[in-house]
């Protein structure tokens, strides 16, 4: 574009020469010096009301239940958006039914229920979540995303399992572990937090320390993780191991920090 624009305007130039050519001066100038159009924001959209139907609240009857136990192979398939939205419209009272396929041999199955446990936002499964972030012969996304959903539904129940994936021998279970520790309210998550910080993989010690810093509040001294060495993140991590030894008994995590409003 920018190499044709020196060529219109050669040309522009040869014709506001030329014989004839008084009428189309202003066109030609309005070409070569341009005018920008005032803008004007469009309106913002009208609120309109929720036309959507709530999810149920009354037990299932033995057809619905039924129902349901038929829908769980849709959960992986052409339909599994659709089923996942028939399980969220039958609201809390399917989770049992849901759990189940938790132990299904499927993988996009088992993940798209984990999925639609977190769509329904009852704390009820996270107990059975926490089983499956656990369980080593799971895949490692499924048992990432069944941590990830335990923590938000119900954080208390998780600490045992961050204990577990924080020693597991793939790095991002490790990760993971590292990631969703920040969020659990709960002193048993800080010393497994302090033990990731000698992590041999760097990006799940700094990914640790980051938990720590957010979850605890400490001021402490900025190193510098993203270059360090092992060793550095030994010595870096007692000192955290000697200010919780000295701290663990008094220690009270702090408020989280409340998001500020957009303006």
């Amino acid at each position: 574009m920018r190499a044709v624009q020196p060529v219109l305007r050669g040309i522009i130039a040869i014709l506001l020469l030329a014989p004839g050519a008084a009428q189309a001066t202003d066109v030609a100038r309005a070409f070569l010096h341009p005018v920008q159009i005032p803008f004007k924001a469009p309106p913002r959209p009208e609120t309109v009301p929720d036309t959507s139907v709530p999810p149920n609240t009354e037990p299932l009857t033995p057809e619905e239940i039924k129902r349901a136990e038929a829908l769980l192979p849709l959960l992986s398939g052409r339909q599994e958006y659709w089923a996942m939205g028939e399980f969220v419209h039958l609201g809390p009272p399917v989770l049992p039914v849901l759990v189940k396929a938790l132990k299904m041999p499927n993988p996009r199955l088992r993940y798209n229920a984990i999925e639609t446990m977190s769509m329904i936002k009852d704390p009820w499964p996270a107990s059975a979540l926490v089983e499956s972030a656990m369980e080593p012969h799971e895949l490692v996304r499924v048992r990432e995303h069944a941590l990830r959903v335990a923590v938000r539904l119900n954080p208390r129940v998780t600490p045992r399992a961050i204990q577990a994936m924080a020693k597991d021998s793939h790095d991002s279970i490790r990760k993971t572990a590292a990631f969703e520790g920040r969020y659990v309210r709960e002193k048993a998550v800080i010393p497994v937090l302090i033990s990731l910080i000698n992590d041999e993989r760097r990006f799940v010690s700094n990914t640790a320390i980051q938990s720590l810093l957010k979850l605890t509040g400490r001021k402490t001294v900025l190193h510098d993780w993203a270059i360090s060495a092992q060793k550095d993140r030994e010595q870096w991590g007692q000192e955290w191991t000697d200010w919780w030894n000295a701290n663990k008994d008094t220690f009270e995590i702090p408020e989280p920090r409340k998001r500020r409003k957009p303006l």
